[in-house]
């Protein structure tokens, strides 16, 4: 799945191409994603111009001066920019044609992905207004953790990952910020103290920072919006390395499931 370095990849790799340009159409290919597409779509934005393109969570956000789309991709999903039209693939399913001839299209083959739209205020969206701050933000820190983990039972791997909490934390970073901070996944949350929750919080951040940096992890159905895969992978730490040599103490790394996800470890570095 896309996470949040690879929606930040996406929204920096399409936002030169397109923002400020007008739409000369939109081309609806298969009109129910995760949820229905709003059909008269190609009215409401012919001849509207992109004013700007932000990120919230996982979702990008299209703003126009009618309203604002929203779009998530998914299990699977990519956006790409093409400056000709190109032959369209099986899982094309939505795109935006600009009056200069350039493409945003959306590439989803699970069709777990979503476009919605927004005419009031997207913030107060139901998808959007419970979502808990930016990691990267100076609103989510080691203190404001402490005080959302205080008398939580569930396992802080599960903590990290609730979007209420703090958007954006998938499973493969949430896995290498618990790495890196010495925390057990399965360690009760409640148990974790303030200085761990620093730590936590310092190394959500870093690892977040990295891999944006990077150009977002190389998933098997994830690609930027070059076309080219994210190269953050090369250096995970624990993610998907069961049985191999953890890079600080040598011992295999462990593999678990918490909360129905895969779980690296090292039961020895993280306590």
């Amino acid at each position: 799945m896309p996470e949040l370095p690879e929606v930040e990849t996406t929204k920096r790799g399409i936002s030169p191409y397109i923002i400020g340009k007008r739409v000369k159409q939109i081309n609806i290919l298969f009109p129910t994603l995760r949820w229905p597409i709003e059909p008269s779509l190609p009215d409401i934005l012919a001849k509207q111009t992109l004013h700007n393109i932000e990120r919230r969570g996982k979702y990008l956000v299209l703003d126009f001066a009618v309203g604002t789309l929203l779009i998530h991709l998914g299990m699977s999903g990519s956006l790409r920019v093409l400056n000709t039209p190109g032959p369209r693939k099986k899982h094309d399913h939505f795109e935006i044609v600009f009056s200069d001839k350039h493409i945003l299209r959306l590439h989803d083959p699970r069709r777990f992905g979503a476009v919605i739209w927004c005419e009031n205020d997207w913030r107060e969206h139901a998808l959007i207004k419970h979502l808990g701050p930016e990691p990267l933000s100076d609103a989510f820190n080691g203190f404001y953790l402490h005080q959302q983990a205080r008398n939580k039972t569930v396992a802080i791997k599960n903590f990290v990952m609730n979007s209420k909490i703090v958007v954006g934390v998938g499973n493969i970073y949430a896995s290498e910020s618990l790495f890196l901070a010495g925390i057990n996944p399965k360690t009760i949350t409640r148990k974790v103290s303030k200085q761990r929750c620093i730590k936590l919080a310092d190394t959500i951040k870093q690892v977040l920072a990295h891999a944006i940096e990077q150009g977002g992890t190389t998933l098997k159905d994830f690609t930027n919006a070059e076309g080219e895969p994210g190269y953050f992978a090369l250096q995970l730490n624990v993610y998907g390395r069961e049985g191999e040599p953890c890079p600080v103490c040598q011992r295999p790394i462990k593999h678990c499931i918490i909360g129905q996800r895969a779980t690296y470890y090292c039961s020895h570095c993280q306590r």
